[in-house]
């Protein structure tokens, strides 16, 4: 069963930095893509940034936001700097798998709170 924890979230004031992790239960090479989310109240859940053969950020959090992982550890980062308030939501781990049949999947994570004050 696949696992997805994350962790590093809080409270920060605006212009300061987070790290958030996100430890999965195996190895992460078997997934096609790992990625952040995130859900503010009463919105639907955004892209933040992925990282697969390529990396992708959301426009708002480019230059701010890094993403990044290590094999090693099965676990991939995200690196939040100068935050703002609107960065506030909960954040999600997730882990995109294609398996060999063609059928997609994808693994989500129990979210993690950042809340960011003005």
């Amino acid at each position: 069963q696949v696992q997805l924890v994350e962790s590093g979230g809080g409270l920060v004031q605006a212009g300061g930095s987070l790290r958030l992790s996100c430890a999965a239960s195996g190895s992460i090479s078997v997934y096609s893509a790992m990625g952040w989310y995130r859900q503010a109240p009463g919105k639907q859940r955004d892209l933040v940034a992925t990282i697969g053969p390529t990396i992708n950020y959301a426009d708002s959090v480019k230059g701010r936001f890094t993403i990044s992982k290590d094999n090693a550890k099965n676990t991939v980062y995200l690196q939040m700097n100068s935050l703002k308030p609107e960065d506030t939501a909960v954040y999600y781990c997730n882990a995109h798998k294609i398996y060999l049949t063609g059928g997609e999947f994808d693994y989500w994570g129990q979210g993690t709170q950042v809340t960011v004050s003005s």
